[in-house]
Parts: C-alpha cells; structure tokens; sequence
C-alpha cells in the first residue's frame, strides 16, 4: 500500500474535502462504520478514500481529490488502497456508486451491475439505499482474479 495514504477519522478537513465533490457526510459522524484514508502530505488533506466492509464484500465510497490535485494519478492510488484493505480484511468483491465517475472505475477494472444484484449487506447502506440516486452507476470489481 501506498505509505502517503494514512488511516484518517472523520473531522472538519474530511467533511470539507467531501462536500467540495458534492459527495454525501451524513453518515460520516459519530459511530460510523466506514474507514477512512487520507493522502497528506503536508498536513493539509489532498484526497481520500472510504470503505465499508461487509463480509466478504466492501463497499468503495467517499473518493475525493482536491482540485488542484486531479489528474495526478491520486484517485488511482486511493482506490487501489481501498482495494487492497479491503483484500487484506477477507473482501473478494467490491462494490462502488458513482454520478460523475463511470469511465474512471472502468479504466480500474469495475464493470456495471444491476442494482437488483446488489448483495443484501451492500443494498442495506445508507449509501445505497438512501443517500446515492438510484440513477447512480452501480459497479462491481472482483479482487480474487
């Protein structure tokens, strides 16, 4: 894993960053369940990356760069972070929503599903079931081959 990529906690910068992106931090606070990883280099957060596990299945979200940041290869690097956490905690499979960022999952080897495949954990997130618009991408990447 990337070493510039960090475990971070929910905080005023991470809010920040997400509503910049017109990205969802509703169900950031208090007791989430999602962990979340920073890229800051100079103490001040760049991008970062969520991940939901849910058994064998993870749920990628809260993909964030800053703009000055885009086009640098750091979204490719948090995904690829979340990817391989969430290989490294038992998921086979993970799982994505995107409005604006279809092409870009595609280039890293996500492939559209139909919402109605979703697992039941992934269906059940607040993600999926309240906070994304059902004309959201559903896409799907398997990490075991």
């Amino acid at each position: 894993m990337d070493t510039s990529i960090r475990p971070i906690e929910f905080d005023p910068a991470a809010e920040a960053l997400l509503r910049s992106c017109h990205l969802p931090t509703s169900d950031l606070s208090g007791s989430s369940k999602v962990l979340l990883f920073g890229h800051a280099p100079d103490g001040t957060l760049t991008g970062m990356v969520g991940l939901e596990l849910h058994g064998t299945n993870a749920l990628l979200r809260s993909l964030a760069v800053t703009e000055s940041n885009r086009s640098t290869g750091l979204g490719a690097k948090l995904a690829s972070c979340a990817e391989q956490r969430a290989a490294a905690l038992g998921a086979n499979t993970v799982y994505l929503l995107t409005t604006t960022a279809e092409k870009f999952f595609e280039r890293r080897g996500y492939v559209r599903a139909s919402r109605d495949d979703a697992p039941a954990a992934i269906a059940c997130t607040s993600q999926f079931s309240e906070l994304c618009p059902s004309s959201s991408a559903f896409m799907v990447k398997r990490l075991d081959g």
